[in-house]
């Protein structure tokens, strides 16, 4: 053998295995296994346990994750389907399922460009990598009939669609209201709303109960008055440039926004303009992100909690994954009205 294959041979490590360490530690492969899993409580001693952690640290082992879910016939792995992970909202909602979640699963994301969602196709593609559980954040209803698939499932913000799974939803059309009532209040008349272009019913629902309640408090929103782009302050601030002009002569005194995205490409490109808010124009949105109460002016917004929708989704899919009932099928999560100067003077 030449040096080259000796060095060849010397860069190519032997894949470390269980048995390996169970020979190290000096205990069974079952207790590496117990070990190496998280599983110990009340069956594997202090002193094991610390020497297997001494023999996988000192030799490198990592769990055969492929292996280990051939064997069970699920991974350790679920799946989040997401329309948009552009918008700040979805970190949030990460952040709250991980913490559901713990050390025990992975968090693999499924999405796509702006403003589209997943195809059903490529969301079962992902199925040959035997997840344990699947949430499915904002779908539509065409998505979950199209997706059919078995095993544990859960929806976040998916209003009128909990009969097709567990759900854990946002009561976006209360917070809407209370923003259509605020308006109202301070002397508003005719009105514009700043879409989102990605069609899943929550942006539906929280259009809908605010131009209802709108038009019940006496305040006009012109159809032509509705535009929609993709969850970008870019997109946004170019759909108010475009805008302005004829609200301004229609008379439009305030723009809702479907999120606060949105609503920071309206203020962006109105100090461009020269626009004056409040003064000349109110702007609202929805979410209530941390960016919205330092902004200036401070951003009117829907308060949605984030966070707990994903904390709640998180604890629900797994107990499901665990063989545990569910107490609830449906959580609603509430939403709340945060007032700030971007409509009227700052609150104290």
């Amino acid at each position: 053998m030449d040096s080259g294959e000796q060095v060849q041979q010397r860069a190519r490590p032997r894949r470390v295995t269980a048995a390996m360490v169970a020979a190290r530690a000096g205990v069974s492969v079952a207790t590496v296994s117990l070990v190496a899993n998280g599983k110990t409580a009340g069956r594997v001693s202090e002193d094991n346990i610390s020497r297997v952690q001494e023999a996988i640290a000192e030799l490198g082992y990592v769990v055969d994750g492929i292996g280990s879910s051939l064997a069970k016939g699920v991974s350790s792995i679920v799946i989040l389907v997401a329309p948009d992970i552009s918008n700040p909202f979805f970190a949030k909602v990460i952040g709250g399922v991980r913490e559901a979640l713990g050390p025990s699963y992975q968090l693999l994301l499924s999405v796509t460009d702006s403003g589209e969602f997943p195809k059903a196709d490529d969301v079962r593609k992902l199925m040959s990598l035997r997840p344990a559980g699947l949430l499915v954040d904002a779908p539509n209803a065409g998505f979950l009939a199209d997706l059919s698939i078995a095993g544990p499932l859960v929806l976040l913000d998916a209003p009128g669609l909990e009969s097709a799974a567990p759900a854990v939803n946002l009561d976006v059309a209360q917070g809407a209201r209370a923003l259509a009532a605020h308006l109202a209040d301070g002397g508003h008349r005719r009105v514009a709303y700043l879409d989102s272009v990605t069609g899943t019913e929550t942006f539906a629902i929280r259009r809908e109960a605010f131009l209802a309640e709108a038009a019940a408090r006496g305040m006009t929103v012109d159809p032509e008055h509705v535009p929609a782009t993709t969850i970008d302050v870019g997109e946004a601030a170019a759909a108010f440039a475009a805008a302005w002009p004829d609200w301004q002569r229609q008379g439009v005194t305030a723009v809702v926004c479907a999120t606060d995205t949105h609503a920071y490409g309206v203020l962006q490109e109105a100090r461009v303009e020269g626009v004056r808010i409040p003064a000349e124009l109110a702007v609202a949105g929805f979410d209530d992100l941390p960016y919205s109460a330092t902004s200036s002016p401070g951003l009117t917004s829907v308060h949605l909690p984030a966070a707990q929708l994903g904390l709640k989704a998180g604890e629900q899919l797994r107990r499901l994954m665990e063989g545990q009932p569910l107490e609830q099928e449906e959580l609603i999560l509430e939403s709340s009205l945060v007032v700030r100067g971007s409509t009227s003077a700052a609150s104290t």
